[in-house]
């Protein structure tokens, strides 16, 4: 090579350190999309020790007015978790199913007995997939949903007896959903969903965790989102459908039901903006929405403030809707795979 062509010393040095630098951040940035997946797959466990751990209570036994429960096994394909029977104050009432939010698990339904307890024949409370005493990892509600269905066919009563579902953030979600699958295939198990501070698409609240948390996100979330998507086979920008029903969507699947939706979301909501609660009501043909002030994503039910407005709009959805069994009705083309 001639003088003229070769190149400089420190040219090809600057080059070198290039590439080194830029394999350096694609390793990094790989480390990272990983560690995002894995927190978002596997949540913290809040189990009994947990509580115990915080000086609170771990069961109904333990609350300051003490009730009495039942422990069952939950076996279904590809899930091995635990769950509680609590007996209401209402014998002829509706059975009341809760479902938690991410990182929560049934000892999450202890400060909102009170609330639920005096419409209830009895009230479940469960741990989902890779929560708290659950199996498995969390796979964002796509196979919860038609899991917690199985369950309340496996516990209820009988074909006659009224079901109500509840639940909060990442569980109000998964409520909506199984009563939009129930919706479709016409089974009218589901009277009512009751979905405090849902959220409409799964990396939502996860963004905002992250932030919260001094975390990345801006970059490593939307790879990890898409790897997830890609993964879960409802594509990178989780639109795609499953079993004939939009795969994540809250806002699409609560255009699906034929029951009565009431939310509960406080207009300060630092993880799950209030607008999503609003689009979600704004499509379920059956909806009404109770906006907390100044209350925040995980003090609704201990701030007093904002809890006896929640125990409020709880009664009042309850006390409004008789949860008669809703009526079964003739399949549309957009029930169809």
């Amino acid at each position: 090579m001639s003088a003229a062509t070769a190149m400089p010393g420190w040219l090809a040095s600057m080059i070198g350190l290039g590439q080194l630098l830029l394999v350096g951040l694609v390793l990094s940035l790989t480390l990272v999309t990983w560690i995002t997946i894995h927190r978002l797959r596997h949540p913290p466990r809040r189990t009994y020790s947990w509580a115990v751990a915080r000086s609170l209570p771990g069961d109904p036994s333990e609350l300051d007015e003490p009730r009495e429960y039942e422990t069952i096994d939950i076996t279904l394909p590809g899930l091995s978790t635990r769950g509680w029977i609590i007996p209401g104050d209402a014998p002829d009432g509706p059975l009341i199913v809760c479902t938690p939010g991410w990182g929560d698990s049934k000892i999450g339904i202890l400060p909102r007995l009170d609330a639920l307890a005096p419409y209830a024949s009895r009230i479940i409370a469960w741990d989902p997939p890779g929560h708290a005493e659950a199996s498995g990892a969390w796979d964002f509600g796509l196979r919860t949903a038609p899991m917690l269905l199985e369950i309340i066919r496996s516990l209820r009563a009988s074909d006659t007896e009224r079901v109500i579902l509840f639940g909060w953030s990442m569980g109000a979600g998964v409520s909506i959903a199984a009563a939009a699958r129930d919706a479709t295939d016409n089974t009218a198990l589901i009277s009512g969903v009751i979905a405090e501070a849902p959220y409409a698409m799964p990396w939502t609240p996860a963004y905002r965790v992250l932030h919260l948390s001094g975390l990345p996100w801006r970059i490593n979330g939307p790879i990890a989102f898409g790897l997830l998507g890609i993964m879960h086979g409802v594509g990178p920008r989780w639109r795609g459908m499953k079993n004939g029903l939009p795969a994540f969507d809250r806002a699409q699947l609560a255009a699906r039901l034929t029951c009565p939706l009431h939310i509960i979301h406080t207009d300060t909501d630092e993880v799950c903006p209030i607008e999503d609660a609003r689009a979600i009501a704004a499509t379920a043909p059956d909806a009404s929405l109770t906006v907390i002030h100044n209350g925040t994503h995980n003090t609704l039910w201990t701030n007093p403030e904002t809890r006896s407005q929640c125990i409020e709009a709880v009664g009042e959805f309850l006390n409004r809707h008789p949860t008669t069994v809703p009526p079964l009705r003739a399949a549309t083309p957009a029930d169809r795979p």
